[in-house]
Parts: structure tokens; C-alpha cells; sequence
């Protein structure tokens, strides 16, 4: 008998279990496949072009798409949908503080992160107060944060030069952005998967119940999830007004959106209990080279819309997991 024939459903067992345990290969292997195909479209050096410019503009999607996975974490419902106007808020802040001066950059970083802080804390109170769904609660606050954003938003300053020169700056082709989402990143990933905090999350976001049971104190960590997410969009927002050449009050609107396609396709449970982090970063560096690639093909804006929502859906639903784990 032919013993080849049992291996091959073996193998394939063995795939979807690696998968299933490493779901940041969908959007990874993506990414790879892009770049290959930019490579051989283009030539190595639009490429490399490509990849560099990649290395400062997906750090915004990173940064917020991290805090957005967070709130996912936490359970089904979760999705913080206040993540524009953070950014608006959070960035007009920033500049406002620091004033073009280089001698107010730690105290405007700071004034952006404890604004962030109590737009996440805020969030929180509207969900938990009121018992309303989170996605409305963070969409009502949207409202809120927006007005104070335009009401702050007259006359915004420009960003310190050392502030500026640092966004714009590369070093070996890659922006220093990358390093400070790669810090982030890494401490994310520390507090999910090496401390009591981060066990916490998943319990909570697996079920509550149960983890309320075993101690956890689940509103504290649902608290202390919409802070982190919003601290994260706060960074994020500082970032963005450095790199863009100051705060504006749209600069958060391609956020909303993104923010949830990189968190699915990076392979985070919509379901909650399982986050991804690597998985954030593919799925930011897939969707940006996606987008470079069209544009630099000369593909129409009508054409390109429906290319890139036709891949963020067919790879949101190959990433999503099983049918039972997307309801």
C-alpha cells in the first residue's frame, strides 16, 4: 500500500493547528507577498522606496490599532469608535502645550498622554454608567471630543523643530517612528503575555463571568483597557502632528476603520480573549503596501476603493478564524 496518502491530511492538520496558534501568519505572509510583488512589479529600488516610506506611515495604524486590540480583547461588543477624535483632541493638545518650543516638548507629551488617559477613563464611565453598549457610548463621546477639539483647534502650533526633525528622521532607511512603535509594541506584548494583568484581559474577554469568579476584578480591567487604548491613540496623535507638520482637526479620520480591519486581520479574536500584536503589524504593513501598490500601478481612485475593500474583506474573513469564533 501507498503510505504517501494518510501524510498529506497530517500536514495539513499540522498547518491549520499553526495557524490556529500563530494567526499573525495570515496578515504576515500577506505583507511578504506584497512586498515580493512590489519587487518584481517595480524593481528592488521603488521597492525599497516603498518599504521605507512604509516604515513611518504605518506606525500611526500600528500605535492605534494596538490600543484598539486591547479593547477587543476585553470581550465581544468591545470597539472603542472615539479613536478620530482622540487624535484630534490628544494631537491639538500636544501642540498647543509645546507651542513650536523645544524646552515644552516633555510637558506637552505629557499633557497629550493624560488626555488620552481621561478620554479612555470617560469612555469607560459613559459604558459603565449609563449601561449603554460600548459602540455607542465611544461613538457619542466622539461627539463630545470632536467640539472640544475645534474649539481648541484655532490657531494650532506647529510642532518643535526636535520634535519634527526626530518624526522625519531614518536611520538605515527605516523612520525612528518604527522604534518607538516597536518599544510599544513590546510592552504591550510584555503586559499580555507575561503578567497577571494580561492573563486578566483574556480571562475577562473569554468570559467574564467565570473570570469574576476566579478573582479577577473585571470592571477594574475593563477600566484600565479603554485608558491603555486611549493612551496608545494619544501617542499615536503626537506622533502624527510632529510627522504631518501640526495638529488638525480631520488628521484622525482614516483611524476609525483601519483601526478594526488591522486588528482583524492581524488575527486578534473578535470574540475577545486572544490579541495579537506581531499579527497588528503585518496587517498595518499589508494594507499600506496594498494601497502604494495601486497608486504607484496609476490605478484609478473608483478602482482602487474597490480592490483594497475587497481584499480587507476576503482576508478579514480568512483571518477571522472559525465560523463559531465570528459570532
Amino acid at each position: 500500500m501507498n503510505s504517501t496518502h494518510p501524510a498529506r491530511p497530517v500536514r495539513g492538520l499540522a498547518l491549520a493547528a499553526a495557524l490556529h496558534k500563530a494567526p499573525w501568519l495570515w496578515s504576515v505572509g500577506g505583507a511578504l507577498l506584497v512586498g515580493v510583488a512590489a519587487m518584481m512589479t517595480f524593481g528592488a529600488t521603488t521597492a525599497g522606496n516603498m518599504l521605507s516610506a512604509a516604515s513611518a506611515f504605518v506606525v500611526f495604524t500600528v500605535l492605534v490599532g494596538l490600543g484598539q486590540m486591547l479593547v477587543v480583547t476585553s470581550g465581544p461588543g468591545n470597539i472603542d469608535l472615539s479613536i478620530p477624535a482622540a487624535i484630534s483632541l490628544s494631537g491639538g493638545v500636544a501642540m498647543h502645550v509645546m507651542g513650536a518650543r523645544d524646552g515644552a516638548l516633555l510637558p506637552g507629551l505629557a499633557a497629550a498622554l493624560g488626555v488620552g488617559a481621561a478620554i479612555g477613563f470617560f469612555n469607560y464611565a459613559l459604558i459603565r454608567a449609563l449601561r449603554i453598549p460600548p459602540i455607542i457610548a465611544t461613538l457619542s463621546s466622539s461627539f463630545v471630543l470632536q467640539s472640544i477639539a475645534i474649539s481648541l483647534g484655532r490657531g494650532s502650533a506647529a510642532p518643535p523643530p526636535l520634535l519634527e526633525n526626530f518624526a522625519l528622521s531614518h536611520v538605515a532607511g527605516v523612520s525612528s517612528l518604527a522604534f518607538v512603535a516597536l518599544a510599544a509594541t513590546l510592552a504591550v506584548a510584555v503586559v499580555l503575555f507575561r503578567l497577571v494583568a494580561g492573563r486578566s484581559l483574556s480571562a475577562v474577554g473569554q468570559n467574564p463571568r467565570a473570570a469574576n469568579l476566579a478573582g479577577v476584578r473585571v470592571e477594574r480591567v475593563r477600566c484600565a483597557t479603554y485608558v491603555s487604548c486611549s493612551v496608545l491613540v494619544a501617542l499615536a496623535a503626537v506622533l502624527l502632528a510632529a510627522f504631518s507638520g501640526g495638529a488638525t482637526l480631520d488628521m484622525g479620520a482614516d483611524y476609525m476603520l483601519l483601526s478594526v480591519a488591522v486588528v482583524v486581520i492581524g488575527g486578534t479574536q473578535v470574540s475577545g480573549g486572544r490579541a495579537s500584536p506581531t499579527g497588528v503589524w503585518g496587517a498595518a504593513c499589508f494594507l499600506f503596501l496594498i494601497n502604494a501598490l495601486l497608486n504607484a500601478s496609476g490605478t484609478g481612485a473608483g478602482v482602487r476603493a474597490i480592490v483594497y475593500g475587497a481584499l480587507i474583506i476576503g482576508v478579514t474573513t480568512i483571518a477571522g478564524g472559525s465560523p463559531a469564533a465570528r459570532r
